[in-house]
């Protein structure tokens, strides 16, 4: 099952800026100097953070799984 955790807060600063809460880098396994980004909904307000890596995979497993839907598509007889 999908396992989700609050790790709590954290403050937007003047810049933009915001930390991580401690317990969820750790747990995460974000680094300094790791690249993330920023997603998010502005229907919704909702707004997450993806490690660079976790976002390549995910595409790459994306790109795949189009490929073999067009194999699939290919391999179908002509409809008449």
């Amino acid at each position: 099952m999908h396992n989700k955790k609050l790790y709590g807060t954290a403050t937007v600063g003047t810049k933009g800026q915001v930390v991580i809460p401690a317990d969820a880098r750790e747990e995460l396994n974000i680094q300094s100097g790791d690249r993330l980004y920023v997603i998010g909904s502005p229907e919704s307000k909702v707004i997450g953070f993806i490690k660079e890596e976790q976002l390549e995979a995910f595409i790459e497993k994306l790109n795949l799984s189009v490929d073999n839907l067009r194999r699939i598509k290919d391999e179908q007889p002509p409809k008449k």
